[in-house]
């Protein structure tokens, strides 16, 4: 891909830009500019981080999906980050740093504060005025639309760019590694958590890909003896790139399977970005059909809930699709469910059980905080019962790890 994402920001801020936002900030010049050349990598990187996961791709289209992220900042950088419309850019600029970084932006200024000597509320404002930019450059860089296609193209083809750019220091706050080495390492991290499939958990991709990069990597070694230091970074070079393009590719495919995302409105005028075959749009359907009556057979699958691996605790790139489970039941009181949570059938079936009841217990949880009466809903984990796909294939057991919602009233 000719364009590239760091320089469409670094152009975009005109060193007139940058004097008049250290006038307004008290700060120098050369501290401000520090600031977003520090800053612009550890979005991108972070955006890139968030784009290995599916929950997370779909999380950052729905930023572009809800409007006013377009080039066009590019090119009107220096009047919007100046005068009366820098209080509007720099909270745009939350927004995103909400979306993209969330609980890490603090961490993320901090260090940027430090890297480039301004105060840690500076750093903080020069970020979030660098959060449109990035966003408005992966617009530009994506000429026929922003789409999940799209973004993993893109950002598998900037990642070294990017990796090498960001400082030393915040490649651990944002996932990904500040030196060539550390990088390898994070994308191997990195692509496995994308393409390993959850112990006992959702439905993500084979471990096929990741296990043969490795052998690959390791007959490399074997059979060119050199320094054994060198040949370990090839290797683990040689395995990130196998593996990344591999978890890009599923990671398209899964979530293009899902359908385009599109807007669908609720009853109470709250309005949800959703996919047209994801479990939303299913649900919403089956609620609102009127000849349909609740029996204990129509079961939805979640399909865009992440769990740590052999664990109940859910991730942070699920809680997109919680929010909107949460906002059609607040949009429709009379509605009951019940969540089911499912192994497949290898390992210990004491254990799967108490994992499958678990997690659906910790779903209900989260909905509970959310806002949804407890007495609304119940949850049971059937461990390795009721397979929807056949356990002797991998693709059927991962079909096999899931959490589903039946309606029990409505």
């Amino acid at each position: 891909m000719s364009i590239d994402l760091l320089s469409l920001v670094k152009e975009s801020i005109s060193s007139d830009a940058v004097n008049k936002i250290s006038t307004s900030l008290g700060e120098s010049p050369a501290g401000v500019q520090k600031a977003f050349d520090a800053g612009i990598p550890a979005l991108l990187s972070s955006m890139m981080s968030k784009g290995s996961t599916g929950g997370g791709l779909t999380s950052l289209l729905a930023l572009f999906n809800a409007g006013g992220h377009d080039a066009n900042i590019l090119h009107n950088f220096s009047s919007a980050a100046t005068g009366s419309g820098a209080s509007a850019l720099i909270e745009s600029g939350k927004k995103i740093l909400d979306a993209v970084l969330g609980s890490k932006t603090a961490g993320v200024a901090d260090a940027i504060s430090s890297q480039a000597g301004v105060r840690a509320s500076s750093a903080s404002s020069i970020l979030a005025m660098a959060a449109p930019l990035a966003l408005g450059a992966i617009s530009k860089a994506s000429p026929h639309g922003v789409s999940v296609a799209s973004l993993t193209e893109l950002f598998h083809s900037q990642k070294d760019s990017i990796m090498r750019a960001l400082p030393a220091g915040l490649g651990s706050l944002v996932g990904l590694g500040g030196s060539v080495a550390a990088a390898g390492s994070a994308a191997v991290n990195k692509a496995a958590a994308a393409v390993v499939p959850e112990s006992k958990g959702m439905n993500f991709w084979p471990l096929l890909a990741l296990l043969g990069a490795l052998i690959i990597g390791g007959l490399i070694w074997y059979f060119n003896q050199g320094s054994p230091v060198q040949k370990a970074v090839e290797t683990a070079s040689t395995a990130a790139s196998t593996a990344a393009a591999t978890a890009t590719s599923a990671a398209s495919s899964a979530w293009a399977a899902l359908g385009e995302l599109f807007k669908r409105k609720l009853p109470n005028g709250i309005e949800l970005n959703i996919p047209k075959l994801g479990i939303e749009n299913k649900l919403l359907d089956y609620i609102e059909d009127a000849s349909k009556t609740p029996d204990k057979e129509t079961w939805f699958d979640f399909d865009r809930l992440l769990f740590d691996t052999d664990s109940a605790v859910l991730k942070p790139e699920s809680q997109q699709q919680l929010d909107d489970i949460a906002n059609i039941l607040k949009a429709y009181p009379k509605v009951k469910i019940r969540l089911g949570g499912y192994t497949d059938n290898t390992g210990d079936k004491a254990h799967n059980l108490a994992l499958s009841n678990d997690r659906a217990q910790s779903v209900m949880k989260e909905l509970v905080a959310k806002g949804i009466d407890a007495a609304r809903m119940t949850a049971k984990g059937y461990g390795e019962e009721h397979p929807v796909a056949d356990n002797a294939t991998e693709e059927g057991r991962a079909k096999n790890r899931r959490i589903s919602l039946r309606v029990t009233e409505k």
